[in-house]
């Protein structure tokens, strides 16, 4: 947190170092990144990606968003980039790069998206991703659930005020949930770590991955979780 002189924002422990909350996929026909927050080329250049297929996103806030233009380097690989959003998603990521959305620049190196509505299940690959609708306050955004060979294998709600029964039913018994859980006070627009706890026992994942971390939470809080619920932190790195 900027101007801040609290013990995590000063904690010695590199994992309460933290950036915008993002995914980066990897399955063996493709890869794709969920999310261009604004320290984007960071993460790139630090978990050394090259490749990037597609971009899925959540919704259209600035953390989520503001890297999109640095996507340019991937489409120029490419040609163009495939992005995948709601359709109020879309149109705020349209308006508010109308330059790659409309642009006419004829030279190559620049970002070119090349845009589907997500308004259900669609396949990067033979991955599935089921969009699954949720509160964030007063906005309602996608969090995703990636299923590969009959297996339900992440559900990512990481920015949520709630998980309707009808979202918890369809990824009851995830293997994996990655879930908000800003901190322990409430927020009105974030899931408090009791709220996050309470879905994970309705949902029952194998594991469960606390993100969307705020600074009142640092990472040796994860000693006061129960089993098989963790604190993400930046470069963690899961395999199915």
């Amino acid at each position: 947190m900027i101007g801040c002189d609290c013990a995590v924002c000063h904690s010695a422990d590199p994992r309460d170092r933290r950036l915008r909350s993002s995914v980066y996929i990897e399955t063996p026909e493709t890869a794709f990144i969920v999310d261009t927050g604004a320290d984007f080329r960071t993460q790139a250049l630090r978990e050394n990606i090259r490749r990037v297929d597609a971009v899925v996103f959540t919704h259209s806030h600035t953390d989520h968003i503001m890297g999109f233009d640095d996507l340019r380097r991937f489409s120029w690989q490419r040609g163009s980039m495939p992005v995948y959003a709601s359709a109020k998603t879309m149109a705020d990521l349209e308006r508010v790069f109308l330059f790659a959305f409309k642009g006419t620049n004829p030279f190559p190196g620049y970002l070119k998206p090349e845009p589907h509505l997500v308004d259900g299940p669609f396949y990067l690959g033979e991955t599935k991703i089921t969009p699954l609708p949720v509160p964030h306050g007063t906005a309602e955004v996608n969090g995703y659930m990636f299923s590969r060979s009959g297996r339900n294998l992440i559900a990512y709600l990481s920015d949520c005020s709630a998980v309707p029964d009808e979202i918890g039913q369809k990824i009851f018994g995830v293997e994996c949930l990655i879930i908000d859980a800003l901190r322990e006070k409430p927020h009105p627009t974030h899931l408090s770590v009791a709220q996050a706890l309470e879905v994970a026992a309705r949902i029952q994942p194998k594991e469960t991955y606390f993100t969307h971390l705020a600074h009142e939470l640092a990472q040796s809080f994860e000693r006061n979780l129960p089993p098989h619920t963790h604190m993400a932190y930046d470069g963690l790195k899961l395999s199915f």
